[in-house]
């Protein structure tokens, strides 16, 4: 299950389309990271540069150049090295990356500062993302400076550089049928992980247990690598929004809230689950756990074409302040308590965001200042929640440290929209049940 090179070239086409006249594109590849001395990271690829290319090779450059005759399409690679390929493994090269991946021509990333300069020679705009990679950022400079040099024998330089952000990312927004699929199955993966960890749950357990057994099921499926680093927080660590310590023992009576997705080809998956360790909700955590999905499924059904990006999250709003007053947390008229925003102090992040190549993907919210409507073929999630810290001593302490989250994949049809993550249960009852059948 691949994006074919038919669509990485569309893809290419339709961003030169849009370039202005005499212009050139320049988006690079990562680099590799070193984690400790001479130990990298695990290799991922530039979310701009593999949506153009399908390229997964560190240390190369991609130029788009429309309208040149002698082709629009280049690459700088890594060069064939047998050496090298013995210890790293197998490399591209030049000739590999026309051949398979739709270059009109391609180099030696070892030739690039030779090449570069007279490719962007007389060309109006560079397109390019500053700030990001300053070795990338000063080379870029450089060429400019270089043909700068040379204006006394004619040389043109180029007279802007423009973000080409602002073009792509509006393209990447929008998925098409193929990256859905691709978002289907991260979905189908994350789910099957999740429901695992519901199933695999016990209370004297520690916390990275549930996280190994997540990791292990994305690996056995496919999806080597989490989209982010996951958060298992039990007991009060619930209600640590961006909790990832992960090594606290699981306490009989608490919840325990899962945030954790796969990346599958690069595209990610997003979902959170709160559960009973023990697998039985109790009066409270279940009151609590039904309003935070009540909110949820009133703003996945509100998702639909024409509605504006921040029309889901103002409904969770108006469900979960309505939640916090019938639970006696918050006390007050109702639109009084939204106007003042006295509902952050137990919701206090936004309903969702955007998905794709990137776990918080690319896409402008607002448009001139407004909140931009939907439109099918976006992907965003819709995530609200209940956090009552264990030292809020404003509330009644049978609530303290109870932490929910309910978080689920969902993309914009042309009717409404289509929850990719459905696989794995959220309903109180139906949690408690499959719980009770492992």
């Amino acid at each position: 299950m691949k994006i074919g090179k038919s669509e990485y070239a569309l893809r290419r086409k339709r961003l030169m389309s849009e370039m202005a006249p005499d212009s050139v594109a320049i988006i690079p590849a990562a680099r590799e990271v070193t984690r400790s001395r001479d130990t990298a990271y695990p290799f991922r690829q530039n979310s701009d540069f593999y949506y153009l290319t399908g390229f997964q090779e560190p240390d190369a450059v991609l130029l788009l150049l429309p309208g040149r005759r002698q082709g629009q399409v280049l690459m700088f690679c890594r060069d064939r090295d047998p050496e090298r390929e013995l210890w790293d493994g197998y490399r591209e090269g030049p000739e590999g990356v026309v051949q398979r991946f739709g270059m009109n021509d391609a180099y030696p990333i070892s030739d690039l500062d030779e090449i570069a300069p007279g490719l962007i020679e007389g060309r109006s705009t560079i397109y390019y993302s500053m700030g990001h990679d300053d070795l990338v950022d000063r080379q870029v400079l450089g060429w400019v400076n270089h043909i700068r040099t040379q204006v006394r024998t004619g040389a043109k330089p180029p007279g802007d550089i423009s973000d080409l952000a602002f073009i792509l990312h509006e393209h990447r927004l929008i998925k098409s049928d193929s990256e859905l699929r691709i978002m289907q199955r991260a979905a189908d993966i994350s789910s099957e992980a999740h429901c695992r960890a519901m199933r695999e749950c016990r209370s004297g357990r520690f916390e990275y247990h549930l996280e190994s057994s997540i990791q292990h099921s994305f690996a056995e499926k496919g999806a080597r690598f989490p989209a982010y680093n996951s958060i298992v927080g039990s007991g009060k660590n619930a209600c640590c929004l961006h909790y990832t310590e992960n090594d606290a023992k699981m306490a009989d009576g608490d919840l325990v809230l899962i945030d954790a997705g796969c990346e599958y080809h690069g595209y990610a998956a997003d979902i959170t689950r709160t559960f009973p360790i023990n697998g039985r909700f109790s009066p409270e955590q279940r009151a609590i756990y039904n309003v935070v999905l009540k909110s949820q499924l009133a703003a996945i059904a509100a998702t639909k074409p024409g509605k504006k990006w921040n029309h889901p999250h103002d409904v969770t709003v108006k469900v979960i302040t309505q939640g916090l007053i019938d639970l006696g947390l918050l006390s007050g008229n109702l639109n009084d308590l939204i106007e003042s925003g006295a509902y952050t102090d137990f919701y206090m992040h936004r309903a969702g965001h955007w998905l794709g190549l990137d776990v918080h993907d690319v896409g402008d919210y607002r448009i001139n200042g407004k909140w931009r409507p939907l439109e099918p073929g976006m992907v965003l999630t819709i995530e609200p929640g209940i956090y009552v810290a264990a030292d809020n001593m404003t509330v009644d302490p049978k609530w303290r440290g109870i932490g929910v989250r309910i978080e689920d994949d969902v993309v914009v049809t042309e009717s409404g929209c289509h929850v990719l993550t459905s696989g794995v249960p959220k309903d109180a009852d139906e949690i408690e049940a499959l719980m009770a059948a492992a």
